[in-house]
């Protein structure tokens, strides 16, 4: 049988940010000075080859997308000009797209209308909620849990949370069938999977691929905003009640400085990406989609309005307290919605599971050979 073809599929990646990818004639220099490429996975000339030719369904069940960090070594020494990180990071676009079931997400990358109408709506969307129903406003001092109980906040943070999750481990779903396969979706032992998760925690904490990519300052600015931006979730999501109190603490206290460490590596991270994109002085930089702007702006804006809550409430200022209060849930909620399962914020699960689901998949293989192997010629 045949493989079917896709002649659009060039045209689609550039929608997502693709540069120069039809000037590639496959070489090979890009994957000859990867770091992080192997004999199994020579990307980025195997993903430009079948960007080239349509051959979507091969794009599909391949992790090589997010095998790369685009440390831009590639696209430097491209004798061509063909941009192949760049196409690397389209593809990174494009398969989120492809594992969101809802077709949000290729709405918000494709669409500048839809992404900044999402964005505004959300942010409309809480102001109005809290000017309706807020609780009293005390303005002789600062008693923010009155104002915006925290019992209903963080009962909306779960939910919100537990819809996120449902959205992002349907499509990790959709992933894993696509890079297992058909031969091997339902045919891989729990032991296999259970011997190999402690890659997966392993990898979303360390980023260990990226520190191997470029210049290593890349992979620490890249792990302090993981820090960072892990951190200030579990702190939202798992411990409001702690985190959002009218109680005045000493700044040695862990409320305070905790919270204040996420938020300057964010602020940090964040910040750094943006400027290199302003200066483009870098490889990775070169190039870049609204998501590359909208991610981190956001991320700036939810750790610089959180850290004036706490200084406008230890300063006693009430009423500057709320209305950055407000505005500060405006944001995060606009980063979750648009940048979520369906955007760039999803990246930070789809890479330690696509290392993840590779490791299972080749161990499976290998098991799989070794039976086949101890087989006798001949027999039935």
């Amino acid at each position: 049988m045949g493989t079917r073809v896709d002649p659009l599929l060039l045209d689609t990646l550039k929608s997502y940010g693709a540069a120069g990818i039809e000037k590639c004639f496959n070489c090979g220099n890009c994957t000859a000075i990867c770091p992080l490429t192997s004999d199994a996975h020579p990307f980025p000339r195997n993903m430009i080859r079948f960007t080239q030719v349509g051959m979507k369904d091969r794009l599909l069940t391949s992790p090589d997308p997010w095998l790369c960090y685009y440390c831009g070594d590639c696209s430097a020494t491209c004798p061509r000009g063909a941009e192949p990180g760049e196409t690397m990071m389209a593809l990174r676009r494009w398969m989120t797209a492809q594992y969101d079931w809802t077709g949000l997400s290729n709405k918000f990358y494709t669409s500048k209308i839809w992404a900044g109408g999402a964005i505004f709506l959300a942010f409309v969307l809480v102001v109005l909620l809290a000017a309706l129903f807020h609780g009293p406003v005390i303005t002789e001092r600062v008693e923010l849990n009155t104002f915006a109980p925290v019992e209903i906040i963080h009962l909306a943070d779960i939910i919100l949370g537990a819809t996120l999750a449902f959205f992002l481990l349907t499509n990790l779903f959709r992933m894993h069938q696509l890079i297992m396969g058909k031969d091997l979706l339902w045919r891989v032992p729990l032991s296999l999977y259970l011997s190999q998760a402690w890659k997966l925690v392993y990898h979303f904490f360390t980023q260990e691929r990226f520190s191997k990519c470029g210049d290593r300052r890349h992979w620490a600015s890249h792990l302090i905003l993981v820090f960072g931006y892990v951190t200030m979730f579990i702190l939202i999501v798992v411990f409001l009640p702690w985190f959002q109190t009218d109680n005045i603490y000493p700044i040695y206290h862990p409320q305070r400085w905790v919270g204040y460490l996420a938020a300057f590596a964010l602020i940090y991270g964040t910040g750094e990406a943006l400027w290199g994109r302003i200066q483009k002085r870098h490889q990775m930089h070169r190039f870049s989609h609204i998501s590359d702007w909208i991610f981190p702006i956001q991320l700036i804006l939810m750790a610089v309005s959180g850290m004036l809550i706490h200084i406008f409430r230890y300063q006693g200022l009430a009423l500057a307290t709320y209305y950055i209060y407000v505005f500060h849930l405006a944001v995060t909620l606009t980063l979750y919605v648009v940048m979520g399962p369906m955007g760039k914020w999803s990246h930070l699960a789809y890479r330690p599971f696509a290392i993840y689901f590779q490791e299972v998949r080749a161990s499976a293989l290998e098991q799989k050979s070794a039976r086949e192997a101890l087989v006798p010629v001949g027999s039935d």
